[in-house]
């Protein structure tokens, strides 16, 4: 039975249109934003659904087209214009695409689905309308923003994301949006820059999904797969690209950490480096006795995972997939641990002094700490992704339980309970069937870590008339309690959220 304790709203993003008219979108991360929410109340859940009229989607219902250009999908000038339209149409400068399909998340008393661009759009949360497209860099200066802020039990909500810096290069910003304040003004309007770190590439800032908060600190990770800026200008009006054509990989780089104090704003100029890897989820962060603890979802390499997700590849037979899968970066959940105190540091030797840890951290001559990880999780093209923790109560502090959805050759086949103490994992696991990103929900009064439960929409398609439904599993021990059976089909869906009624 689904428990009665359990009141609220799981709102959740995704892609649910491939193509318009004739024209196909070729990348996971181009198709058009589709809203789902699962209402609970009394035992009993009832699911709606409805597409974010963003302007990418309404211009294309109106045309017929793809008019918008993608993550993957360029789109092309209007066919019916002149052929002098269509060449001057080249020439108008990026249009940034509003897609919110990526998503949801609370500022003040609204909500908002997001894409990781400048662009995001209120909703409804009741009916799931569209109510206004909001453009962040009106705002403060970044030119888009990350789809995983970070929000704080009252209400804070911080980011990241890149702007032009000092000396006309590029840089990264982390605002900061403060809760609903007495006035009851929008709390966009106060949105400011807490810090700024410098990029590694003047020219080619490097592609962000997530960053690390704790009470006291900002961690950002800063990887080798780049945006050539020049690309990115230049494509759209010469000779027509998305965005996906403008990342290229620095092979010489590996990884850069750093580091800011959350209060007061200061970048802390240490040098944290490591071996090359792709970066989308962190797990958590936290402090521990003079020492900063970084859990990551990594993939080993400089090449983008990106370029393995077109449609085309992932629409293959099962043993093309494998055979893809192969050839990307592999999937490892590591532990960084970066030592903040090292005036007194000796050259040579490991400054982790943190027990129950294999990470080392060693000062090199030229003032760089090279990082060396903990391995949690490791399988051949297996991966833990998606990454949740209890995180009103545990985000930014030490932490025991993390839940994620398991990816086997990119294809998610399984939801796993990880501790990240011991190691030992929990799964559940059917066949032919694909889960999505478990939401942890405590349970009121909830006085251990795992006291709750999980939710994830599963698809199960060719199983019958009810090809979709809502799972509920038992957060300490992956257990079902109970599932929603839906009789349509359900697109895949990216993140969300569980909101409390």
């Amino acid at each position: 039975k689904i428990p009665v304790w359990l009141k609220g709203s799981l709102l959740r993003c995704g892609p649910g249109l491939f193509e318009v008219g004739s024209e196909p979108f070729y990348h996971l991360f181009d198709g058009q934003a589709l809203l789902h929410k699962f209402d609970f109340k009394e035992g009993h859940v009832t699911y709606y659904r409805r597409f974010v009229r963003t302007d990418a989607y309404v211009r294309a219902m109106t045309e017929k087209r793809i008019v918008i250009t993608e993550f993957g999908t360029y789109a092309y000038p209007d066919p019916c214009k002149n052929i002098f339209s269509r060449f001057f149409s080249y020439f108008q400068g990026v249009e940034i695409t509003d897609n919110a399909l990526v998503n949801v998340y609370p500022v003040g008393e609204d909500f908002y689905a997001c894409t990781e661009t400048n662009f995001i759009t209120k909703i409804n949360t009741e009916n799931l309308e569209t109510i206004k497209k909001v453009d962040i860099s009106k705002y403060v200066s970044v030119n888009g923003v990350t789809a995983h802020p970070h929000i704080e039990n009252d209400g804070t909500v911080y980011n990241i994301g890149n702007c032009f810096g000092k000396n006309l290069s590029f840089a990264y910003n982390i605002i900061r949006i403060p809760p609903l304040q007495a006035d009851k003004k929008d709390p966009m309007t106060k949105c400011e820059v807490v810090v700024q770190f410098p990029c590694s590439e003047r020219f080619k800032p490097s592609y962000v999904h997530s960053f690390g908060l704790t009470p006291n600190y900002i961690v950002f990770v800063e990887t080798p797969v780049k945006i050539n800026l020049l690309k990115f200008l230049s494509s759209w009006s010469l000779w027509g690209a998305n965005y996906m054509d403008c990342f290229e990989s620095n092979e010489k780089m590996g990884v850069w950490m750093h580091v800011a104090d959350k209060k007061n704003g200061e970048y802390l100029n240490i040098k944290y480096r490591t071996s090359p890897f792709n970066l989308f989820h962190h797990i958590n962060t936290y402090e521990d006795n003079g020492f900063l603890v970084v859990d990551l979802c990594t993939w080993k390499g400089y090449e983008f995972v990106y370029n393995y997700l077109y449609l085309a590849n992932l629409r293959e037979n099962w043993e093309e997939v494998k055979k893809n899968a192969q050839k990307a970066p592999q999937p490892e959940v590591r532990r960084y641990v970066l030592p903040l105190n090292i005036e007194k540091a000796d050259t040579g030797k490991n400054l982790i002094t943190l027990p129950n840890t294999t990470a080392t951290a060693i000062l090199h001559s030229d003032d760089t700490i090279w990082l060396d990880p903990e391995v949690i999780f490791s399988g051949p093209r297996q991966a833990f992704e998606f990454p949740q923790i209890n995180y009103a109560k545990y985000s930014g502090k030490p932490y025991t339980y993390a839940y994620g959805l398991g990816l086997n050759h990119f294809v998610p086949d399984r939801l796993c309970k990880m501790n990240v103490k011991t190691k030992e994992t929990w799964v559940w696991q059917e066949p032919d069937t694909y889960p999505s990103e478990p939401i942890f929900v405590p349970q009121p009064e909830a006085i251990e870590e795992d006291d709750g439960i999980i939710l994830s929409i599963v698809i199960s398609p060719g199983c019958g008339p009810k090809p979709a439904y809502l799972l509920i599993l038992n957060a300490k021990n992956m257990s079902e309690v109970a599932r929603a059976q839906v009789d349509i089909n359900i697109p895949v869906t990216f993140h969300g959220l569980f909101k409390r009624a």
